[in-house]
């Protein structure tokens, strides 16, 4: 017979093992889109022991690739983007000469498992309200509850440490904002934040790369937060830059250290 608190003591207990355990980690992951999470898959594939967690403010997680196109669940992908999509195992489709499609949300429930299942911790609707810094340097993050953010409730946060941040929060590039507004240079030509340019594919997915890098001690940025820091342009409903961009500050990450 099912027991109803048992259910509950369950929840609770694997939940709060799983949080604790993330207190003290080596990445810190701030946004599930498709940047945050290809940054986790590729950190975890190339360095099994990396304690990894996943913070996504949303109760879902894919950021804006869920959606596709205007809500149309289809993605646009060019070459390089379309084998990083293939080796999470979704199919895709060459459209035109440079152009492949893929369904979103095969797409993003294709990346989603294979980051879990490579072992990074995602915790969703958790946001990061601020950042610990020490002598000048981030050592972690502060979060607390979304949804008592969202109603105002004056509720106390919790901290962790991480020795790495990444601020894969799309547009808003929430990390990057928060340390700013501490009066923080970064390190950008201005010190500060350009603001994301204008929609122009091209020239958005060309630069990304360039942009996905550290932008203060321990704090990196990829995806649209890369670009709207350094002031690129928006790229609208193709997300092969935001693959990429995912794997290379894995890769930076991992060869820093």
């Amino acid at each position: 017979m099912l027991d109803e608190t048992k259910i509950s003591k369950a929840i609770i207990k694997t939940y709060m093992d799983k949080l604790v355990n993330s207190l003290n980690i080596d990445v810190a992951i701030v946004g599930a889109g498709p940047s945050g999470l290809t940054a986790g898959y590729y950190l975890k594939k190339q360095k099994p022991d990396l304690k990894i967690a996943l913070f996504e403010r949303k109760l879902s997680i894919g950021g804006g690739m869920w959606g596709g196109g205007m809500m149309m669940n289809e993605i646009v992908i060019q070459e390089e983007g379309r084998k990083i999509l293939e080796k999470f195992g979704v199919e895709t489709k060459r459209f035109e000469e440079g152009y492949f499609t893929a369904d979103s949300i095969e797409s993003v429930s294709a990346i989603a498992l294979c980051t879990v299942k490579s072992g990074v911790r995602i915790f969703n609707a958790i946001s990061v309200e601020d950042t610990i810094i020490e002598d000048n340097i981030a050592r972690g993050l502060v979060i607390n509850w979304t949804s008592a953010l969202d109603m105002g409730l004056h509720i106390d946060p919790l901290a962790l440490r991480a020795a790495h941040i990444i601020d894969a929060t799309g547009h808003p590039c929430e990390i990057a904002h928060l340390i700013a507004k501490k009066g923080k240079k970064l390190f950008t030509e201005t010190g500060g934040i350009t603001g994301e340019g204008a929609m122009y594919a091209d020239e958005g997915e060309r630069i990304i790369l360039k942009n996905t890098r550290e932008i203060f001690p321990n704090v990196w940025v990829c995806g649209m937060a890369a670009n709207a820091v350094f002031g690129g342009s928006r790229m609208g409903p193709i997300f092969g830059g935001m693959l990429l961009s995912g794997k290379t500050v894995a890769e930076r990450i991992l060869e820093k250290n």
